[in-house]
């Protein structure tokens, strides 16, 4: 089980790293490629195993806020904070709407 979690993890970095080198517009295009990477840490549809925060159940408003707090370095991070850089409001609030939604 601990092995799927690294798998997961890895993959979720890789194609993190990938949608951030890919340019905005491609990235405005589909909140699905920006919610990729959450997964690893986060868990399958925001469960977490493990001493992550899940995001299972977190509503839109929530998740956004939490995602401009780590952008603009009031919330601090060790990861969070290199995710939600790269971010605009809009690609933040496409995010938090597909959490939100889609992750049950």
């Amino acid at each position: 089980m601990k092995t799927a979690y690294v798998t997961a993890a890895c993959a979720g970095i890789a194609l993190s790293a990938l949608a951030l080198a890919t340019p905005a517009a491609a990235q405005n295009a589909n909140p699905q490629l920006l919610t990729v990477s959450c997964s690893g840490c986060h868990g399958p549809a925001g469960r977490s195993p493990g001493a992550m925060p899940s995001l299972y159940g977190r509503t839109s408003a929530s998740i956004a806020t939490a995602l401009r707090d780590f952008r603009d370095g009031k919330k601090p991070s060790t990861v969070m904070v290199r995710f939600a850089k790269g971010y605009t409001d809009a690609e933040i609030d496409a995010v938090a709407q597909e959490i939100s939604s889609n992750w049950k």
